[in-house]
């Protein structure tokens, strides 16, 4: 909201309908005026008046503190996003001819990823004559598979895209 939002919000003389709604500082309704009457009022009390809702008919004006009600509508954004919680996609790339040390390696990057909470898709890919044995990729994947059985969830079984075996992970609970 930062930024965006406050560039659409329309303040004052920015406000050009000949007619407004008008809310009180309170949130008392004072009813359907013509705009320079309520820019009037609200200036008169030593506030902004400050479109809420631009869309309605006619559009929806409060008397307030202009710089109060930004920084209000930041701190919502900033509670929005905190709240968020994103979910990344790790990658991790095997060979069909991995060694059993290169295997325990790459196996326990992933561990720590699901138990970071990240998805992980894992996939082995194949070069040249190696596509004639792509049971070895799928020995891979599914030793893979009963490994990380009691911290991930397979999300996607083993499936060839172009010359790679790729199976995704998504981390359990």
């Amino acid at each position: 909201m930062r930024g965006i939002a406050a560039k659409f919000i329309r303040v004052n003389e920015r406000i050009r309908v000949p007619q407004v709604r008008l809310i009180d500082t309170t949130g008392e309704q004072i009813g359907i005026i013509p705009t320079r009457e309520a820019l009037k009022i609200a200036l008169d009390k030593g506030y902004d008046l400050v479109e809420i809702s631009p869309t309605a008919k006619p559009p929806v004006c409060k008397i307030m503190n202009y710089g109060k009600y930004k920084y209000e509508l930041n701190k919502k954004a900033k509670s929005a996003k905190k709240k968020q919680h994103v979910i990344h996609l790790k990658e991790m790339r095997l060979r069909p001819k991995i060694e059993e040390h290169d295997y325990q390696f790459k196996l326990r990057h992933v561990r720590e990823f699901l138990e970071k909470g990240h998805k992980v898709k894992v996939f082995v890919q194949f070069r040249g004559r190696e596509m004639a044995h792509q049971e070895l990729g799928h020995n891979i994947l599914q030793r893979l598979e009963e490994n990380l059985r009691d911290l991930g969830i397979v999300e996607q079984k083993a499936k060839f895209e172009g010359r790679s075996l790729s199976l995704t992970f998504t981390p359990k609970g």
